[in-house]
């Protein structure tokens, strides 16, 4: 007899963890040991297919390389999921599956014909952009400046004696921050499984900036409730270590908000074990944390974080970059040059992630830190904005509308113009 979903009564499909048509986690009795975790239903006009990685699959990627065992795994994980999928009685996900299974094929011949000639590792071939540098500190203020500065850019003293390392000291009264934030269900979605965040942590010693954004993975609300504890965890987490500790340069940072993280890891996991209805949640974190005039970035998943200044942020003088790496498949196939980035945007493994919040009980954070300057502006987003938007196109509306709240607002309106596929979700911050 084939199974059938108890709250929607659609069919199921062998090994199938969700239902592909309400998203509800599916009792044990109806799995079989899945090598993959499908987080929601993928055909034309339903939300797009989430997968996550287990621990065994994922990928280790290095400064300037990363592991071909572990990346031909991944994409071996990928295709078994679409063979499950080909089983399904639904003809447009069964047309997607073919399809998947067949460009995947292709990705799986190349690799698997560099490790017969020998190669275990691939070099990546694009990193996250190199961003203006200030070599030389301000003995009296601590801003930074470049090499060949003779005078601080910000408070005029000559930079000609030698330089001093000064503390950074938590938001300056002289900086001025402009916040705007959206959150939205689109077109597609029943339920909105990101969640936001953005305020002022008071401290005995000042105040702090905290941005972050979560978006949640899982059937029926779990993805909801894996975003909202990790908001709420890694908000508490820092409140506390910024009220009892002393830190002093981007290495101290870094290490409070991995401890953060990992602490809404372990919270997230945990409750994904004690209920049946939540088993296998998680969600993605990028979390900013303003402290003097230097940003610092915690992430995990594919929830970005971008720098966008009319006056150039990079080393090339690009207007924007992205500080965050995504932590999916097709974020390292394009890395290695297998597909382009403009096919990454399309490519039916776009939603494969090997590294989330809460799927397994330890997760690797990356972190980055970035000096800020005025007409700086950081922005958070999840997957759902830049699945329809492109970078150029965010930029261009960033720097347009000075009103960070109804920048936002033209952001979510031109995602949901396009589709909606997914939740969308936006944190912008502008230095003034």
């Amino acid at each position: 007899m084939t199974a059938t979903c108890p709250v929607c009564a659609a069919p199921i499909a062998p090994r199938s963890r969700f239902c592909p048509t309400c998203g509800h986690v599916l009792p044990q009795r109806l799995l079989s040991a899945p090598s993959v975790t499908p987080l929601s239903a993928s055909s034309s006009g339903v939300p797009p297919v989430e997968v996550v990685i287990p621990a065994a699959r994922r990928i280790h990627v290095g400064h300037d390389q990363l592991n071909l065992r572990e990346l031909i795994n991944v994409v071996e994980s990928s295709v078994r999921y679409w063979q499950a999928q080909q089983a399904g009685t639904n003809t447009q996900t069964r047309a997607q599956a073919a399809q998947s299974i067949a460009e995947l094929s292709q990705i799986l011949t190349s690799l698997s014909q560099q490790l017969a000639l020998g190669r275990e590792t691939i070099r990546i071939t694009k990193r996250l952009p190199a961003l203006r540098t200030f070599e030389i500190g301000c003995p009296a203020c601590g801003a930074g400046n470049r090499a060949q500065a003779r005078y601080c850019l910000r408070c005029g003293r000559s930079l000609t004696q030698a330089p001093v390392a000064v503390a950074a000291p938590l938001i300056e009264e002289s900086m001025r921050l402009n916040v705007g934030a959206r959150t939205d269900t689109g077109r597609v979605r029943k339920n909105n499984q990101d969640a936001i965040f953005t305020g002022i942590i008071d401290t005995p010693n000042g105040s702090a900036w905290l941005g972050l954004v979560a978006d949640g993975m899982g059937g029926a609300r779990a993805g909801e409730h894996a975003s909202r504890i990790t908001a709420d965890v890694l908000r508490a987490s820092l409140q506390h270590d910024l009220a009892t500790q002393q830190h002093t340069d981007d290495a101290a940072w870094h290490e409070m908000l991995r401890n953060a993280a990992r602490a809404a890891n372990r919270r997230v996991y945990e409750d994904s074990r004690s209920s049946s209805d939540r088993h296998g949640m998680g969600t993605t974190l990028t979390v900013a944390l303003i402290i003097g005039r230097r940003l610092h970035l915690a992430s995990v998943g594919d929830s970005r974080a971008y720098l966008i200044n009319s006056a150039g942020v990079a080393e090339n003088g690009a207007l924007s970059a992205q500080l965050t790496t995504d932590h999916s498949l097709v974020a390292r196939l394009v890395d290695i040059g297998q597909i382009t980035a403009e096919e990454a945007r399309t490519h039916p493994q776009r939603n494969v992630l090997y590294r989330s919040i809460g799927t397994d009980p330890t997760v690797d954070i990356d972190t980055r830190s970035a000096q800020l300057e005025p007409g700086d502006c950081v922005l958070l987003c999840s997957d759902g904005l830049v699945g329809h938007v492109r970078d150029e196109e965010l930029t261009a509306i960033v720097l347009a509308q000075p009103d960070p709240d109804l920048a936002c607002e033209q952001l979510v309106t031109l995602a949901n113009t396009r589709g909606g596929r997914d939740n969308i979700s936006v944190v912008l911050i502008r230095i003034e």
